[in-house]
């Protein structure tokens, strides 16, 4: 067991600790309540009884032998799923911000030195000298996978094509499965012309797409070309790197023969700013970059590939059987499969990739259900595989098993859909259901905090990316129930359609996106409209509990997105 590991499982226990100090010594806990059966004390019928007074006895009898002891039982199942939430979440800040403030880089714990020859002047040596010096440099391939990227292929390839690499140790692989042969075209020309200056640039098609973008990348280090290439970057058609990024990444690979992968950060300068819906996308993502990936990689040096924005040592890829297409989440199966194998993984917070985030709601939901689907299905694969590896410590398979997948993939969609959208609507009209007042309110504050701590420069988002989640919970939900049961749409997918350039018309103003024809989504419509009916309710009856408030914007905020208004702003607007 490492030092880092260790360590990771004494913060996650202090997490759990500190936790449940907190509601014993605030009195928030209590288990006691039983489910009131209704019946003993009631009212003795009148001497000519009506059909509405029999119906009212009826429903109330069903409601409390049967309604509310059925749903007690999931309520009780949403607190314990709440705490394993909040304890992982409280973890993953804490680890975060711990090594924060101690000042912790991968450098105290990978060793890291500029390559031989990378230093200022380079360019004023000699030809001979500076073939020496390029001698010291790995081989580098570089895959670019896209699907008719019309908007930003010239993008990415620029930017690949500008990186600090002697030219004759980096090959750059623009790997195309577009269906538009237009498009195919130009992608080809604009291939020709950075090799006409010289640039070690290939481009590779395929005649079908089996295995999407797993298939294509597969397909890419099959070539003959690419098999003398020791590390291999991977950016998606949206991605501009640095022209330092293989300065500063290739190195820990170099100097330290257990990594296998170098995963550095995703930021969002190309659109962030057009819509709330983007907005709300950073919140989330940030998050998910500050706390989940930095604190896995601070302990137990594991966490999920994002598919692009990494470098990886080839023979880590082939000693974990290679590139898979049995999930949509082909990054996150050959993270897990290389971490099985004894391999490391680093993550470099400072060094960040300029991409751009889904501008539509539909295209976000396609990503959203694509990224939760393949991670629930993957948890159903890959769960025997992990217990019975050998090269890993047990700490690290209860982290993986229950962290990485248990709670992140699996329960943190089901206690914020059943929870927030059906039990607490439907409590209001239920009074013998119990709900403590520590699972519907102090969890859901203190998960906001640890939020807000890790995004303070988001937090004037936060509230609108709490109601944009509830909505987002429906369908990250039906996607974990489709990935773990394998239900006919758990392998789908669906390329983000991305805008590049065009993020904004001639005024500067609103996305392109938005001239197209809205549809209604009715999923997101029946939601809102049963959330608003027992706003109402409550707001009319007051029972045991005033939820009305919270169930009125969260109807709301199902009903606009069920329009697919994304909350566009002016770009000089700095909300």
């Amino acid at each position: 067991m490492e030092a880092g590991e260790a360590a990771g499982a004494l913060l996650f226990l202090l997490a759990a600790a500190v936790s449940l100090l907190a509601a014993l010594s605030t009195g928030a806990v209590d288990f006691t309540y039983l489910v009131t059966v209704v019946g003993e004390g009631s009212p003795s019928p009148p001497s000519s009884p009506s059909w509405w007074w029999w119906y009212e006895e009826w429903w109330v009898w069903v409601r409390s032998r049967a309604v509310a002891p059925a749903l007690q039982v999931g309520v009780w199942a949403c607190m314990v799923m709440s705490v394993m939430l909040v304890v992982e979440a409280a973890y993953n800040s804490a680890v975060s911000i711990a090594f924060r403030l101690v000042g912790w880089r991968p450098e105290r714990r990978f060793k890291w030195e500029p390559l031989a020859g990378d230093g200022d002047g380079d360019e004023e040596k000699g030809v001979d000298a500076a073939a020496a010096a390029a001698a010291d440099y790995p081989m580098v391939m570089v895959q670019i996978p896209m699907y008719n990227e019309l908007e930003v292929y010239k993008l990415s390839i620029r930017a690949v094509c500008e990186l600090k690499w002697p030219k004759e140790r980096l090959i750059i692989q623009v790997l195309d499965d577009s269906t538009d042969a237009f498009i195919k075209n130009l992608v080809e020309l604009e291939c020709e012309d950075w090799a006409k200056k010289g640039l070690n640039i290939k481009y590779a098609t395929r005649s079908g797409r089996k295995g999407f973008k797993a298939g294509a990348l597969k397909k890419g280090m099959e070539l003959d070309y690419a098999k003398q290439c020791e590390y291999v970057a991977i950016f998606d058609a949206d991605f501009q790197p640095e022209p330092d990024f293989l300065l500063r990444t290739v190195p820990f690979l170099v100097h330290n023969q257990n990594v296998a992968l170098v995963q550095a950060r995703w930021i969002f300068t190309v659109n962030d700013r057009i819509s709330l819906l983007t907005r709300i996308q950073r919140t989330f993502l940030d998050y998910h970059f500050k706390a989940e990936q930095e604190a896995g990689s601070a302990t137990f040096s594991f966490f999920s590939f994002n598919g692009t924005a990494g470098v990886w040592r080839r023979e880590a890829i082939d000693d974990a059987g290679g590139w898979k297409d049995r999930t949509t989440v082909e990054d996150m199966d050959l993270a897990v499969r290389a971490t099985l194998k004894g391999w490391k993984f680093i993550y470099l917070g400072d060094i960040r990739v300029k991409s751009e985030l889904p501008s539509t709601y539909k295209a976000y939901c396609r990503q959203q259900f694509r990224w939760s689907c393949g991670g629930a299905n993957l948890f159903r694969k890959m769960v025997w595989d992990v217990l019975a590896a050998k090269k890993v410590s047990s700490l690290k398979k209860i982290y993986m098993l229950y962290s990485f997948f248990l709670v992140r993939r699996v329960v943190a969609p089901a206690v914020a859909f059943i929870l927030y959208n059906v039990i607490i609507p439907l409590s209001v009209m239920i009074p013998e259901l119990y709900l403590p007042i520590w699972g519907v309110a102090y969890i859901p504050t203190a998960l906001l905090i640890v939020t807000a701590i890790r995004n303070p420069e988001n937090l004037h988002t936060v509230p609108i990316w709490i109601l944009c989640e509830s909505v987002m919970s429906m369908h990250r939900l039906r996607a974990a129930v489709a990935g773990l049961l394998q239900l006919q749409e758990f392998n789908q997918w669906i390329v983000t359609q991305k805008v590049g350039n065009n993020a904004f018309n001639e005024n500067n103003e609103t996305p392109l996106l938005q001239k197209t024809r809205k549809r209604v989504n009715l999923p997101e419509i029946v939601l809102s409209v049963f959330l608003i009916f027992c706003a109402t309710y409550n707001l009319v009856f007051h029972g045991k509990n005033s939820f009305y408030i919270n169930l009125y914007l969260q109807g709301l905020a199902f009903f606009l997105l069920g329009l697919n208004c994304v909350g566009t702003l002016p770009s000089h607007c700095c909300f």
